[in-house]
This record gives C-alpha cells, sequence and structure tokens, in this order.
C-alpha cells in the first residue's frame, strides 16, 4: 500500500458547523489571548516569562530567567499556531507581531548557532550536561516546527534560517563519534523529519534516526550523563524509574508497552513513524504498530486521553483506568493523534482514524473553554470538586479551567492542533485520495496528475450525512478512500443517486471507490448515530458494574448543573430508551441526550442493612468536552447501570 500523505494545510478550506467554532475561537480569541499571557498581561493569571526570557537572551533586558527550563517552547508553540492561522486566513497586524517576535528570536541566538534561553542566561556554561531533565532538544524541535510551519505560511525565512543554524550546531555536537545521548523529552525527531522535508537536507533525518537509535543503549547515557556532572546516582527521586519515565529503559525497537511520561511517550512513537516513513525501516514501523497497540488497546481512555495517574504524568498498567485520579494530560491527547497522523500515513488503516477522531472530538477539545480564555490541563472522567480539593493542587486539575500555567504546554499546544486541523482531513498517494476526517471544507489538490476541487458539506457530527462532490478539471481515474468509522453499524453509501454494496468496497476500514470521476460526480455518506451505551473490557476494574454513553464520535457525560449533586446515585437502566436532540440554546447550541434514570435515596446510616430507595429522574448527557462550561461542580462518564 503506498503512503499517504497529508495534503498542505494551504490546499485545504475549513468551512465546517462543528471544527470551524473552534477555528474561529483560536484565530480570533485564542491566538491574541496567549500573546498577552506569553507577555505577561493577563491579570490574574501565573506568569509565563516566556517573551521576557527572550529579551534577557538578547541583551534588550536586565533580569534572571525565570519560569520552568523549557519555557521557550511556549512561545515556539505560539509562532507554529500563528502560522497556521496565517495559512488559511491572512492578516498583516498579527503577521507584523509574530515577525516582531521571531526578530527576537533570532537576536537571542549566539554566533555558534546555539539556541536556549534557560542556559544563555541562567547557565551559560552548562550546555548539552543534562539532556535528561533540561529540555535543550525538546525545545529546538518546537522551533524547527515553528519555523517550518512559518515558512510555509508567509515565504519567510528568518526562523526557518535560525532553526537550520541550531540544527547544524546539535549536529555538531551529537553523533557518531561524537556526544552520545538522546532527549530526555522526545520531540525532535519528528521536528527533524519536518525540518528536512523543508529544506531537502537528509542529513536531519540522520540526526533524527541517531536520536531513536542510541535510545536506551547499554551502558545508560543517563548515567553516563550524570557521571560526567559528577554525580554517583541519578539525582531526582524519580530514581531507576525515570528510564521507563523517558521511554529509555530499552531500545525502541524491542518495546512492547506503552510505559513512562504520556506525552513523552507519544512524542517519541511519532518520530519513529517518521523516521520509519523516510528510511524504510520495516522494523521500526513494527515497533510503532506494536507500541500503537498497546496503547489503544489497553491504556486508552474513551475520550481518548491517556496517562492514567498524576505521578509521572503517567502510563500505569493494562487496563487500569481510574477515572477520577486520572491524569490524561491535554498535550498527551493531542500528541496520540499526531502518533495517529503519522500511523494513516504509513498506512491508511480505519482504527487510526477513528482514534484520532475520538481524541480529537472528546479528550482534546475538553481542554478549551468555550470563550477561549480558559484551559484544562487535565481532562478526568469523573470529578467532585471537594475530593479533588484534597487530592491536588486545582490550578493543574479539575474541575476548574485555568487562565494560564506556569507550566504552560497545553494552551499553546491546542491552539496549534486546531489550527492546523486542515492537515488532519486528507491525504493523498499514488493509489488516490483518502477522506479520514468529516467536516465540511474544500479542497484542491492533484490526483494522477489532474488538478481535483473536493468539495464536502456536512453538519457532521451533529448530522448523520456527508455529500462530497467531485470537480476535476478534467476526467480522470482514482480511488477515493472513505473512513467508515468503527462505532458506525449501518453506513451506507450513494454514487450519483445510486446505492453502493459496501462489502466489496472496503478494506481495513475504508470503503474504496475506484472509477473515472468527472465533474459533477456526488459521493453521499450516511453514517446513523443512534445513541449507544458503551461497556468497557471486563478486565477495566474502575468501570465494572458502569456504562458510557455515545452517539457518533461523541462522548457524552452527566453534569451537576443539570442533576445537582451526588451523581454517583444515577443508574440508567439498560431496556430505558435514551433519545438524543439538539438544544440551539445549550453551550452554545449542541446535541443532548435524554431519558430516565434511577435516583437512591440515602440512608442515614453511613451502613445500613437495607437498600437504598429508589425513583425515576429525567437526566440530559452532554458532550464531555463541553463539561465545566458551567461552573464548577460535579460530572461523570461512566454511570452505574441497572438490569
Amino acid at each position: 500500500m503506498p503512503f499517504a500523505f497529508p495534503v498542505p494545510l494551504k490546499d485545504v478550506r475549513l468551512q465546517d458547523p462543528f471544527l470551524d467554532r473552534y477555528a474561529r475561537l483560536v484565530r480570533e480569541k485564542v491566538i491574541p489571548y496567549q500573546w498577552q499571557a506569553l507577555n505577561d498581561q493577563v491579570p490574574g493569571a501565573e506568569k509565563s516569562h516566556a517573551v521576557e526570557n527572550f529579551r534577557i537572551a538578547a541583551g534588550i533586558a536586565q533580569g534572571s530567567f525565570h519560569g520552568y527550563v523549557f519555557q521557550d517552547s511556549d512561545l515556539y508553540k505560539w509562532l507554529e499556531a500563528v502560522a497556521y492561522r496565517l495559512c488559511s486566513d491572512p492578516d498583516p497586524t498579527l503577521e507584523a507581531t509574530a515577525d516582531e517576535a521571531i526578530e527576537l528570536v533570532a537576536s537571542a541566538q549566539s554566533a555558534d548557532g546555539y539556541l536556549n534561553t534557560y542556559y544563555t542566561v541562567a547557565e551559560p556554561g552548562q550546555r548539552w550536561t543534562d539532556e535528561r531533565r533540561r529540555h535543550e532538544l525538546y525545545c529546538a524541535g518546537h522551533l524547527m516546527e515553528a519555523a517550518v510551519a512559518y515558512a510555509e505560511a508567509t515565504g519567510k525565512g528568518l526562523l526557518l534560517d535560525v532553526a537550520r543554524r541550531l540544527a547544524d550546531h546539535i549536529g555538531t555536537v551529537f553523533g557518531p563519534g561524537r556526544k552520545e545521548g538522546y532527549p530526555g523529552h522526545p520531540g525532535i525527531e519528528l521536528a527533524l523529519i519536518k525540518l528536512s522535508r523543508a529544506t531537502g537536507e537528509h542529513r536531519y533525518v540522520e540526526l533524527a534516526s541517531y536520536f531513536i537509535d542510541e535510545r536506551g543503549k547499554q551502558p545508560h547515557f543517563y548515567d553516563l550523563e550524570a557521571q560526567a556532572r559528577g554525580a554517583k546516582n541519578l539525582e531526582d527521586y524519580y530514581g531507576s524509574y525515570v528510564y521507563e519515565y523517558t521511554q529509555a529503559h530499552m531500545p525502541v525497537r524491542e518495546q512492547q508497552e506503552a510505559v513512562g511520561h504520556a506525552v513523552r511517550a507519544v512524542y517519541l512513537y511519532s518520530g519513529m513513524a517518521d523516521v520509519a516513513l523516510e528510511t524504510g525501516d520495516e522494523s521500526l514501523a513494527t515497533a510503532c504498530r506494536t507500541l500503537w497497540r498497546n496503547l489503544t488497546e489497553c491504556r486508552m481512555y474513551i475520550t481518548g486521553g491517556i496517562g492514567s495517574q498524576e505521578f509521572g504524568e503517567d502510563f500505569t498498567s493494562d487496563y487500569d483506568l481510574p477515572n477520577d485520579t486520572m491524569y490524561a494530560e491535554t498535550c498527551a491527547a493531542i500528541g496520540l493523534i499526531f502518533f495517529a497522523q503519522r500511523m494513516l500515513t504509513l498506512e491508511p488503516k480505519g482504527d487510526y482514524g477513528d482514534v484520532l477522531e475520538r481524541a480529537l472530538y472528546n479528550g482534546v477539545l475538553s481542554g478549551i473553554s468555550l470563550e477561549g480564555d480558559r484551559f484544562f490541563y487535565v481532562n478526568p472522567l469523573e470529578v467532585r470538586p471537594d475530593a479533588c480539593a484534597r487530592r491536588h493542587d486545582l490550578k493543574h486539575v479539575a474541575p476548574v479551567r485555568q487562565p494560564w500555567f506556569g507550566c504552560a504546554c497545553c494552551p499553546p499546544n491546542l491552539a496549534r492542533l486546531v489550527a492546523s486541523l486542515g492537515r488532519y482531513i486528507y491525504a493523498t498517494s499514488e493509489e488516490g485520495l483518502w477522506v479520514h476526517l468529516y467536516a465540511g471544507s474544500t479542497l484542491e489538490t492533484t490526483c494522477a496528475g489532474t488538478c481535483v476541487k473536493l468539495l464536502q458539506r456536512t453538519d457532521y457530527p451533529k448530522g448523520e450525512m456527508i455529500r462530497l462532490d467531485m470537480e476535476p478539471e478534467a476526467p480522470v481515474s482514482f480511488a477515493l478512500g472513505l473512513r467508515i468509522p468503527g462505532w458506525c453499524r449501518v453506513p451506507r453509501l450513494r454514487l450519483n443517486g445510486e446505492d453502493l454494496e459496501l462489502g466489496p468496497l472496503l478494506r481495513d476500514g475504508y470503503a474504496y471507490v475506484k472509477r473515472t470521476w468527472s465533474p459533477g460526480d456526488r459521493i453521499e455518506l450516511t453514517l446513523p448515530m443512534p445513541v449507544e451505551r458503551v461497556w468497557a473490557h471486563h478486565r477495566v476494574a474502575a468501570d465494572a458494574g458502569l456504562v458510557a454513553l455515545q452517539r457518533g464520535p461523541i462522548v457524552y457525560c452527566l453534569e451537576e448543573a443539570d442533576h445537582g449533586r451526588e451523581l454517583g446515585g444515577l443508574a440508567l437502566q439498560r431496556h430505558v430508551a435514551l433519545e438524543s436532540r439538539f438544544d440551539p440554546g445549550l453551550l452554545g447550541g449542541t446535541t443532548v441526550i435524554e431519558g430516565t434514570a434511577l435516583r437512591q435515596s440515602g440512608n442515614a446510616l453511613l451502613y445500613a442493612m437495607e437498600p437504598p430507595r429508589e425513583k425515576p429522574v429525567p437526566i440530559r448527557a452532554v458532550p464531555y468536552a463541553l463539561w465545566g462550561n458551567r461552573g464548577s461542580g460535579e460530572m461523570r462518564v461512566w454511570v452505574r447501570e441497572r438490569p
């Protein structure tokens, strides 16, 4: 099967009733708001210091470095989001602001190409001495991603020149015959592949391959690095667990399970898939498939969230998926989307697209408020505010979205993803054109040497119908691959008003319609979305005796705003029908699920010898991604079930 590369963002115009709601929010509210936050101009928010650190490193201002060692990456992710916005929606004022920020970044770069404000300001003599903890390579990766995106969007090369100089400097430090090592926080691997594709320089692929191939070898780099700093042992409380925490416990081709810090894991896996694609390394591709299966079949939440514990923002073991103490960082769901897209590029298979869609519509969009100025770092599936207040630091853990974080990786990460959604809808190859996501949009691309315009119209996921109008410049033959979601039981497909038999067209989760396409050809795909009850695997102890609700790709939850407190006292009866309807006045307009449940009346005693009384009550479930927009309160995705 040929590789199916995502189409360039400039070739797609998003015109979708659902996703464009978020794209507009990012364009109009989030990007300007985050620029204020990066400049420490949001009242009541934690200070970023990101821009000020660059001013100090450039010699423009005086002072000390403030923030985390990876603070530079917040500005880089913001610049990347700006680039994607400019690609689809030019804005001279915003571009001028970004140009000024880029000039500031360039002025902070050292003569030898090195760029990192923490080391320039705080520890100028300690470059490249603590890759496990200090995020130099991680920050460099985000710079490279921003640089490639900005050059593609504007044609301006200053930031790309900065990134190339830094990448070339890194190449003089690391590699065979030079310093051994790799980043404690992966991310540069996938960034180097982007840089290679943008510049045509294969040496960046070789450097990315080196970082991946060195990982987990013995004697262990982290031990050697610590010893070079004069430390006898690993210096922090993670101890030897740090090998798994950073996915460096064994060479990547030997890894069988998703372990450690969830964000680091999916960034690494994304880089592995990119290198496999560029080099044809089948052993690396096989490792990606193995890790994908473990991650998505044993360690992923129904929302596409990953990372089941707060300690280490980490995976634990297969089927250990607690709902209230989970972490499920917004960045982790975003990283899962990165991984899924790269696996779709390697081999277009429906389960990759299904996970991408699940994570996007649920685990990612939950990370931002409807106003665009509040964010979740952590995305649990069950919340009781009184318990959270005693268990966690509320700045990072639900139930309240925050205006900013000292560790602010999630808000700009979410902005750059949403601003680039057009890159995730379509892909092309020698075989034809793939539609991975269903969203109102216009695509202009080339298939089999012919210019093709494809107009997709839909109100998915509110509605069930997707219409695709084909407008090639001239009749042209190619295959159109349409993802048939795994959640859909009885899809229907029509071509120019005639029903098509789906069975013979299905392969690996896609329906392939191969023909000579002519102007005016129309595909109609119907994906029925009844309300579905979902049950977890019997080994997921946290969900035993519980049921979740889903309609199409959307996972639902119950909120205190609709039912009062003590949501744990509600139970859904299996035989009771549940119906969906669109409520235009709720949460900006959304589809809700309504029906009847049983509510327990509490006993007076803590423990009693009589069962609690129950009475029927109406319920209303709302999309999980929209919870927390009506104030702080209880929330549950998994609800008790009665026969």
